[in-house]
């Protein structure tokens, strides 16, 4: 006699402890982030996504402490926002990754568990479109996307919320649970508003992100120019190092206007530590546009200009932060685009790691350099090795097209976005590691408090413009690192903050969705 299977569970796959699967999905991508949750639930649809969350909201913690519900596309949250010990259940929605065109909607939906890899297979290569957003293939667009997502064709075409036409959440009120559409062009400001929190205020603030939706995507360029090399740091003084850090700030803040011919053309600058072998500096520049090989080479030309004119940029043989090393392209050299995007992985995810950031609508001024040649330059003592970066992107030109309220993203005038980093063996507490970070940080911007402050609607007062959601610090929440009078939520989005209370006060009332930095509910403590 036959036996019929079981009946799918509405709610997804149900990992329990004791599944040899559990590992994986109840950490983070960081290796410093652990839970030991209840159990995960692996959802492959929208509607087991808000059964997942269904009976998850009915059901009591069986332990004091451990309450919270955390959502898991990627995992690749730089904080424990959703792997910790307070964790009770995660919703993985790693299963949940199509990305199709959705003729009814007239939009390109992509899935919340769609990962950057999945985007360049089954978007690029099926339409030829892309996502102006990350590179690393691992990073799901369910966290990628509502933090305000950036990578190297941002300053060709934006950011990836600025063609976020619709979303659907699963959303928690009072005490039940619906799967809700929400469009830019919708009448119901409610609506409106879950759809605007999307566009940069945060993952995990407001539901279940499952199913998000484009317009307008840019075609993907056919080809690029692409170079990734650096100085040898045997070759640089101090003088050498404040100019090659000048050079970027002024260039990216001569060329950040949207119509300006290196629009196109997108940098990193890589201050490693100078333990490591080299300073780095990648480029990549759309072939098609106009004189492209010319923009690239006046780029490279203002770039060496200084004491170092002299230093020959070499391979990148080593992976700094999260680049891996690269062989053959520290000269300018054509690539098909998706071959760029084959290349940019990350290194591993065998480390533990902490991050900051900064946004800049100016150069950094000599307090800031002086800062980080100190930090950089610190002696171990002998065979000791410190791997560390702060990695500078350019920024501006397309990007700053939309006015700060278009999108939750409010940093609409930078011209530069910093990444400070700091990475130690896991397992390991770090504890050297976190304190060389947050020294350099409190130092860089000493006169403000120890953190980049917002200036208020003038923009241009100064240099500093805040910090990016997508790379949170709990730091910021520390009055020992943060003596500024700017909370993080200032400093994350800034005059948009109140808005965001809005829509987590119509969507997420009982603050099921809550971590260190989460969005809070109105009058709520901080």
């Amino acid at each position: 006699m036959s036996v019929d299977p079981p009946a799918p569970d509405p709610a997804g796959i149900r990992i329990l402890p004791d599944d040899t699967r559990y590992p994986s999905v109840s950490r983070g991508f960081n290796p410093r982030w652990h839970a030991r949750p209840e159990y995960v639930r692996l959802v492959a649809t929208p509607q087991e996504a808000a059964a997942a969350l269904q009976e998850a909201v009915q059901e009591s913690p069986r332990h004091p402490g451990k309450d919270r519900i955390t959502v898991r596309s990627g995992g690749h949250c730089y904080e424990n926002f959703v792997c910790a010990p307070d964790v009770r259940m995660i919703i993985d929605v790693s299963l949940m990754n199509g990305i199709y065109p959705d003729e009814e909607m007239g939009a390109v939906c992509i899935e919340a568990g769609a990962t950057n890899g999945d985007l360049r297979k089954r978007l690029f290569l099926t339409t030829g479109k892309v996502l102006p957003g990350g590179s690393c293939p691992s990073v799901g667009a369910g966290g990628h996307v509502p933090a305000g997502g950036f990578g190297l064709l941002s300053r060709q075409y934006g950011l990836t919320v600025d063609y976020l036409y619709a979303v659907e959440v699963a959303v928690v009120r009072d005490g039940r649970v619906e799967l809700v559409r929400a469009s830019s062009d919708t009448d119901d400001i409610a609506l409106n508003d879950l759809w605007w929190a999307h566009t940069g205020g945060g993952g995990g603030n407001f539901g279940v992100l499952t199913r998000m939706w484009f317009r307008g995507l840019p075609t993907a360029p056919e080809h690029v120019i692409l170079s990734a090399g650096g100085w040898k740091w045997s070759g640089i003084d101090k003088p050498s190092f404040t100019r090659i850090v000048q050079n970027f700030g002024d260039f990216f803040e001569r060329h950040s206007e949207p119509d300006d011919p290196f629009g196109a053309l997108f940098a990193i600058l890589l201050l490693n530590h100078a333990t490591q072998d080299k300073i780095g500096l990648i480029a990549q520049i759309d072939a098609s546009v106009p004189d492209a090989d010319r923009l690239m080479t006046e780029f490279h030309d203002a770039m060496t200009d200084g004491p170092h004119a002299e230093l020959a940029l070499e391979p990148l043989t080593e992976g700094y932060g999260e680049y891996p090393a690269f062989s053959g392209l520290h000269t300018p050299t054509p690539l098909p685009w998706d071959t760029v995007e084959k290349l940019l992985g990350p290194v591993d995810n065998n480390r533990c790691g902490k991050h900051k950031s900064a946004y800049m609508q100016r150069p950094l001024p000599d307090h800031h350099i002086d800062a980080m040649w100190d930090a950089l330059t610190e002696d171990l003592g002998p065979g000791v090795k410190r791997d560390a970066v702060v990695q500078i992107d350019s920024y501006g030109s397309q990007v700053n097209v939309p006015a700060p309220d278009a999108t939750a993203v409010d940093q609409r005038s930078s011209i530069i976005k910093l990444q400070h980093q700091v990475y130690w063996p896991a397992p390991g507490a770090g504890e050297a590691e976190l304190a060389w970070i947050r020294r350099l940080y409190k130092t860089m911007y000493s006169d403000t408090g120890g953190v980049p402050v917002r200036q208020g609607p003038e923009r241009k007062v100064s240099a500093t413009d805040g910090c990016y959601i997508g790379y949170p610090d709990v730091d910021l929440n520390d009055p020992e690192w943060n003596e500024s009078g700017q909370d993080c939520y200032r400093l994350y989005y800034g005059d948009n903050y109140q808005r965001l209370q809005r829509a987590k006060a119509y969507w997420d009332p009982d603050n099921v969705f809550r971590s260190a930095q989460s969005v809070r509910l109105p009058g709520a403590e901080r």
